[in-house]
């Protein structure tokens, strides 16, 4: 049984969420701000975190932020369609994605289930190539962790993966839409937007010179790659 924190100042919104969750046979906590939300979280073994961006006390996007500081747990934003500006702030301090209130439950349990696949996976520790190199960076899939030069950088889990995926395949080039699909595990619309907001952080993260990337090179009309620096 997953366990998934639900936070929404709105109590209806959180009663309806337990009803779909608890029906799908996940156990459903509930908060209702942030710091109640960041209370549970350091308590309890949480596998997926649902977080509405408006509420008192602790909005959503400072408790994502403190989230990140503690936690690689997959957070999905419950935003209303009026806040488009905070739906791309919330994914770029951390949030792996989102759904628009009033929002479908068959959709939203699907994005439930794709998150906590993907984190369940990746906290599995497979055993071939747990460590993967390129240069200065070292990515360490048993530990989850990334070092630069000997020094920890850290990642949101999208971002992770992104990396994880592109080190696996040194010097081979993957469309947005291919990243998408082995990341997100869907193919929506504004796949190469997300994908290039993504690829950003990780240059701004993990290259000396964002502008002039060693590392994580762009080929245009076709895609990114890891530069195979090892062969260079």
């Amino acid at each position: 049984m997953y366990n998934v924190l639900v936070c929404d100042d709105e109590k209806d919104i959180v009663s309806a969420l337990q009803i779909y969750l608890k029906s799908e046979g996940y156990q459903v906590f509930s908060a209702y701000n942030g710091k109640e939300a960041l209370k549970i979280i350091n308590r309890e073994d949480i596998q997926l975190v649902l977080m509405d961006i408006m509420m008192p006390e602790m909005d959503g996007i400072e408790a994502m932020c403190k989230i990140r500081e503690i936690s690689n747990v997959p957070v999905i934003l419950l935003t209303a369609k009026s806040e488009d500006t905070d739906k791309v702030l919330g994914l770029t301090v951390g949030a792996d994605d989102y759904v628009t209130k009033p929002f479908n439950p068959v959709e939203l349990q699907a994005r439930v289930k794709s998150q906590i696949r993907r984190y369940m996976l990746l906290g599995s520790g497979q055993k071939v190539r747990t460590k993967l190199s390129a240069g200065g960076i070292e990515l360490d899939d048993k530990l989850k962790e990334v070092t630069l030069d000997g020094e920890p950088v850290s990642l949101t889990r999208t971002e992770y993966d992104i990396l994880k995926l592109l080190m696996e395949h040194p010097g081979e080039v993957y469309s947005p839409k291919q990243i998408y699909e082995a990341v997100w595990k869907g193919s929506p619309c504004g796949v190469e937007n997300t994908v290039a907001v993504h690829i950003r952080h990780l240059r701004e993260k993990l290259e000396y010179n964002p502008a002039e990337p060693r590392y994580l090179k762009v080929v245009w009309g076709r895609g990114y790659k890891m530069e195979d620096v090892e062969n260079e």
